[in-house]
């Protein structure tokens, strides 16, 4: 830790739009930034915040820590004392609420998909590069201090030459048949199904540690072609009642990728919400000409590595994330004594609000939003027609590839 004086810090006033879960998690991660990062140079406040439910909103300021709280988001925009805004709202509302925010000047972190389309994240993307914003996008897991020294280990030829990467996000959130028809099942409202929720993280990670996606080709299939329609609003995944009547499911829930990088690596990337069995088992692998390594979430403190072909004990270490590990030792004093979800957004929030702060795009920006949206309209592309897709070029600045 720092002996930065914090109460010397220049405070930013936050905004968040939407108090689910996610974001109840954003306003967590900025509370954590004070404690983790007191050398950030300034100091979240938590200003305003914006619900749609009066119960959530009383919650908002009796223990979230919010100054005041909104039915309307518009209010949280306009507010003279909000520097920057949360954008944690469903995926169908992402863009009016980015264009709005662009509009009112505030940069923003926005949760993925970006938008409910390729083209929307284009818009949203372009509109904030425009106006010269500094943003971020919630692709959480790149920010786990094991895949921080993963990419450390590849940028720094660890590997060898790397040929290929594999990756996989399986999850059962979705697994039930009698889930509710959510708004995560409407193409219209929800874009893509599984391929935007999950495999948007995979593309990122596949980005982040490897390098761009330039072709697709994708087989995706829907399993459980109706559900029942909720009769009682809940939180996320959960609190939903439902009657019985059913209604169709509108994409898809498993999808599987063969993909081809510009550096010449290969790959294959899958990802489901129904499985039964794996609760969150998001994995990624990098195999090179002299070693490999692999990260799982569900032990997301460890990374496991094999450096060398011609070991006495061929095979992988288990490496247990430590303070030698980018950003560990700002919430554990050794290896051993875990981190979890909610210490990798407090470091999102930070990068947030150092790009923020230094006016330098550092967190994973519009441009990284886009490009993952790509990749995933190609791969939806590809599984309508069985051919490969070719992935468009984004404009902008794209972290993955600094």
């Amino acid at each position: 830790m720092s002996d930065v004086d914090a109460s010397s810090n220049p405070r930013v006033g936050v905004g968040v739009i939407s108090l689910g879960w996610m974001g109840r998690v954003h306003a967590r991660a900025y509370r954590g930034v004070a404690e983790y990062f007191p050398d950030l140079g300034v100091r979240p406040r938590l200003v305003s915040a914006c619900d749609t439910v009066a119960e959530t909103r009383l919650a908002a300021v009796g223990s979230l820590g919010f100054q005041r709280a909104t039915p309307d988001y518009r209010e949280v925009l306009a507010d003279p004392e909000v520097d920057v805004v949360s954008i944690c709202a469903p995926n169908f509302l992402h863009r009016e609420m980015a264009l709005a925010a662009v509009e009112a000047g505030k940069p923003f972190w926005i949760e993925k998909p970006m938008g409910v389309s390729a083209a929307e994240s284009r818009e949203i993307a372009l509109a904030a590069q425009q106006a010269g914003l500094v943003t971020s996008v919630g692709f959480n897991y790149r920010h786990t201090p094991a895949i921080e020294q993963a990419r450390r280990l590849i940028r720094a030829g660890r590997l060898g030459r790397i040929t290929n990467v594999r990756a996989w996000l399986i999850a059962d959130y979705a697994s039930s048949p009698e889930g509710p028809l959510t708004w995560r099942y409407e193409r219209g409202r929800g874009g893509s199904g599984v391929i935007g929720d999950l495999m948007s993280h995979g593309a990122d990670l596949v980005q982040y540690l490897v390098g761009r996606i330039a072709s697709v080709s994708a087989v995706s299939q829907t399993f459980i072609p109706e559900r029942p329609i909720p009769t009682k609003v809940g939180v996320g995944h959960t609190g939903w009642e439902v009657s019985d009547q059913k209604g169709p499911v509108e994409n898809e829930d498993w999808v599987a990728l063969l993909v081809r990088l510009d550096n010449g690596v290969v790959g294959t990337l899958e990802a489901s919400r129904v499985s039964v069995g794996p609760r969150a088992e998001y994995i990624i692998e990098v195999y090179g000409t002299e070693g490999s390594l692999r990260w799982n979430f569900e032990h997301l403190n460890d990374l496991e590595v094999c450096l060398g072909r011609d070991q006495e004990f061929q095979g992988y270490t288990r490496v247990m994330a430590g303070p030698d590990f980018p950003e560990f030792h700002r919430f554990q004093p050794g290896a051993g004594t875990s981190m979890g979800f909610d210490d990798m957004k407090s470091i999102e929030a930070a990068q947030f609000l150092r790009s923020y702060a230094t006016g330098e795009q550092l967190a994973p920006s519009v441009a990284d939003g886009w490009a993952a949206a790509e990749v995933d309209e190609a791969a939806v592309a590809s599984g309508a027609d069985g051919q490969w897709h070719d992935v468009p070029r984004v404009s902008g600045t794209t972290t993955y590839d600094i």
